[in-house]
């Protein structure tokens, strides 16, 4: 099962937002900050990252062999 590159860097993209929201509602104080929410808002970032740019890697390697031929 093949997951194609643009939904990978959507989800990325979704990803890196949320570990961007969460902590900026920590610190407003609408929501708790727990170690348990923390560990979570740090991993949505770094996978987010890691899934975005798996994503654009993939996208520019498919379109690379498109124009090579």
């Amino acid at each position: 099962m093949r997951v194609s590159p643009f939904s990978l860097m959507v989800g990325g993209g979704i990803l890196l937002v949320v570990g961007a929201v969460l902590p900026f509602l920590m610190f407003v104080q609408i929501i708790v900050s727990t170690l348990l929410l923390n560990f979570v808002s740090a991993i949505a970032t770094l996978l987010g990252m890691v899934i975005g740019f798996t994503g654009l890697f993939e996208y520019h390697r498919t379109n690379k062999r498109k124009r090579d031929g």
